[in-house]
């Protein structure tokens, strides 16, 4: 009953107190269920965390944060997050798809806040966004009471309800809970001539705070901080480390406003820091601040520890923290749960079924993405997806390829890093800023194929989509012609799949050819193969090359069974089916989904593109040897093929027609 949950309450209040080690209480829950399935919790456990995030960087960063926050917690966290519109976009993604039990989500405009602070100049490397946690009294709901803030490089290292229990010492008016600032930036001493802004002695970092937000609404916070900003910047004529520098001359105004606490809770790692006289063994640490522009190449004693640290959650598989936290109900997803009890696991093709229903945690734009399509309508995108060990064609495909890329990238958490730290070195893709790389985390034992299509077919943002796959290096030039092609074909107003012809070597090394006459001579050479010729010649045969080495305008040709062209396509084409993984008619089901929509096939007689040779995949050694896993390929397509008669009625017997007859 509640009157005895009440009393559990109180007992366990009394004990806390006797014990001294109130901190610890709100990590432990009790759930007492009552006759019609309510639960009472003993605690209000939720643990609400404030960050401020914009751009591509600060959104990969940020994840490392919230990892280390995740690994350690007990307690469900609502996470508030003031971003752009860029950050907002790819960790809504990121979060939808982590599913992480008893974790919340809130988005905050910052540009709907940029006119509340950007009248102070500032010189810090954050910008504008380095002072919008001046405003969290104002953009937060206004019956959130209390918020933990942190700086997007932070880790922690123990649970976070530690520090949320640190609001109950709060005394009279102390209303900001912050760290002593480990650096004498504050003592003016750093260098001739430094002047920095007031501070109360050694001044505190902000990296880390505790906000008492109803009692700073009531002081009329918002009042004080801009009075302060503008008697001193009549002075000082700009913050050199943004809301820090308000936040301190605020306090030295108002020093009963702060409660400091143990520099354990935010060590800082500065480029001035004297942080390692703050603690005396590295098991006393609870949160560490990468407050430096060199980050992990920081200075300090300890920094191996630290970096070791660090490097755990940036590494750390993801999947691994949707674990339940309570013996409480969780807000799990029902329908996902629903669709996979289902499936019978008893069925010979059963993990080729739950595949279809996996949800694979999806980060995208991992790296620095900027491209505005061209205003002429006929733009075009490259897609492709990859795992890693085809990273090697990224620098060819965009020496070949010189317009917008969308890559779907399949990768664990330490893969990611691996690819992080190679594209970072290489001048090739680090000179490309139309280039999006979507990381889709592994699960499961297959290769999601069709999901990573889709993943990098709903990141373009051009008219046009040229559907490649990432071992072929397009013609020099493709992109042009292409674009071209879209006029010439009236593509905006009919419904074409236009397609490359896809050819192959067996040369690591070969002289790519840079025309239709150099290809059609290493052809006859023998340098060069019809994609597939002799192995699946089904595949391309539809193509007619034979029509193709003398063409010299576009012509059309017929759908037929097991086609797969490498097509380009207008955007609002439809998705590829994702009930086909791995290896076998992942891209066939999807050009017979083209035909039956009445899609025309177009070859375009100056285009071409070639595949490079690379070792067999996981996949198809696996089709190649695994008895069954031909007979649950065979079974899924004859499921998609019903589906499609059901989709698109008479018109789509043919395929079930031509699958019997072949």
């Amino acid at each position: 009953s509640l009157d005895k949950a009440l009393n559990v309450r109180d007992v366990m209040r009394k004990l806390c107190k006797q014990l001294e080690s109130f901190p610890k209480c709100p990590a432990i829950t009790f759930c007492l269920q009552e006759p019609k399935k309510k639960y009472f919790s003993l605690f209000p456990q939720t643990i609400h965390v404030a960050i401020v995030c914009a751009g591509y960087n600060a959104s990969r960063d940020v994840v490392t944060l919230v990892k280390s926050v995740l690994f350690h917690r007990r307690n469900p966290l609502h996470f508030h997050f003031i971003t752009d519109s860029i950050a907002q976009q790819i960790l809504a993604s990121l979060f939808t798809t982590w599913m992480v039990p008893a974790v919340r989500v809130n988005f905050y405009d910052a540009d709907e806040l940029k006119s509340e602070v950007s009248w102070i100049p500032n010189k810090h490397y954050s910008g504008i966004y380095g002072l919008m946690k001046l405003v969290l009294t104002k953009t937060l709901p206004s019956d959130l009471q209390r918020v933990i803030v942190l700086d997007t490089d932070i880790t922690f290292a123990t649970d976070i309800a530690e520090l949320w229990a640190v609001f109950h010492k709060f005394k009279g008016q102390q209303v900001l809970g912050l760290v002593e600032n480990q650096s004498d930036w504050y003592l003016g001493n750093l260098w001739k001539n430094h002047r920095p802004w007031p501070a109360l002695g050694r001044g505190f970092n902000t990296g880390v705070i505790l906000l008492l937000l109803d009692r700073l609404r009531k002081l009329k916070w918002e009042q004080m901080w801009r009075l302060t900003a503008e008697r001193e910047l009549m002075s000082m004529l700009s913050t050199s480390l943004a809301d820090q520098d308000i936040f301190n001359a605020v306090i030295k105004q108002n020093p009963f406003l702060v409660y400091q606490l143990p520099c354990f809770w935010n060590v800082q790692l500065s480029d001035h820091t004297r942080s390692e006289k703050c603690y005396k063994d590295v098991s006393d640490l609870k949160v560490i601040h990468w407050n430096s522009p060199k980050k992990l190449r920081v200075k300090n004693k300890h920094v191996e520890f630290f970096r070791n640290l660090y490097l755990t959650f940036l590494e750390y598989d993801g999947n691994l923290l949707r674990r339940e936290l309570f013996g409480c109900p969780s807000e799990a997803d029902h329908n996902s749960e629903n669709t996979l009890s289902e499936l019978d696991e008893d069925d010979p093709c059963y993990e080729f079924r739950r595949e279809r229903f996996t949800v694979h945690r999806t980060h995208l734009y991992f790296l620095h993405y900027q491209y505005e399509s061209a205003d002429d309508s006929t733009d075009v995108t490259l897609v492709a997806q990859l795992s890693m060990d085809r990273l090697q064609m990224l620098e060819a495909i965009c020496k070949h390829w010189e317009g917008p890329i969308s890559l779907a990238l399949y990768l664990s958490d330490a893969e990611a890093q691996q690819f992080l730290r190679y594209a970072q070195g290489s001048e090739v893709l680090m000179s490309r800023s139309n280039v999006g790389y979507h990381i889709v985390y592994k699960e499961g034992q297959f290769y999601p194929v069709n999901l990573l299509r889709n993943v990098a077919m709903k990141q373009v943002n051009t008219p046009y989509m040229f559907l490649s796959d990432i071992d072929f290096l397009p013609m020099y030039g493709l992109y042009e012609y292409l674009r071209k092609s879209v006029l010439q074909l009236d593509m905006a107003n009919t419904k074409k799949a236009l397609v490359v012809p896809a050819f192959e070597t067996l040369r690591y090394r070969l002289s790519y050819p840079k025309s239709k006459a150099e290809l059609l001579s290493q052809l006859d050479m023998g340098t060069l193969f019809t994609f597939r010729y002799h192995v699946w010649t089904k595949g391309h045969a539809p193509t007619n090359f034979a029509k193709w080495r003398t063409a010299t305008t576009p012509y059309r040709v017929q759908w037929e069974p097991d086609f797969e062209p490498y097509v380009m396509v207008r955007r609002d084409s439809p998705e590829y089916d994702r009930r086909f993984v791995g290896f076998g008619w992942n891209k066939v089901a999807h050009v017979m989904e083209l035909d039956a929509q009445e899609y025309e096939f177009v070859v375009l007689p100056n285009a071409y593109m070639i595949h490079m040779p690379h070792a067999p995949s996981f996949d198809i050694t696996k089709f190649r040897s695994n008895k069954q896993y031909r007979v649950c390929l065979k079974t899924l397509k004859e499921e998609f093929q019903q589906n499609m008669s059901r989709r698109y009625g008479f018109a789509a017997l043919k395929y079930m027609t031509a699958e019997n007859n072949s």
